[in-house]
C-alpha cells in the first residue's frame, strides 16, 4: 500500500506543478498586455500636447530574454 499512496502524491504534486506553471503563464500574458497598453496610452498624445512631448515617451517593454544579441 505505501507504493499506492506515494503515486497519488506524486500525481498530486504533478498536478499542482502544472496548474501553477499555467498560472504563471497566463500571468507573464496578463503583465505583458498591461503594459504594452501602458505603452500605447503613454505614446498617445494628450489634448494640446507638442512634439517635444512625444520625443520623451518610451517605447513600449521588451520582453525577448537576449534584446541585442540577435
Amino acid at each position: 500500500m505505501a507504493a499506492t499512496s506515494k503515486t497519488g502524491k506524486a500525481d498530486q504534486h504533478a498536478v499542482r506543478k502544472a496548474r501553477l506553471a499555467a498560472a504563471l503563464r497566463e500571468n507573464l500574458k496578463r503583465r505583458k498586455q498591461q503594459a504594452r497598453q501602458r505603452a500605447v496610452e503613454q505614446k498617445t498624445p494628450a489634448a494640446g500636447a507638442t512634439s517635444q512631448d512625444d520625443a520623451t515617451v518610451a517605447e513600449a517593454p521588451d520582453f525577448r530574454r537576449n534584446q541585442g544579441g540577435e
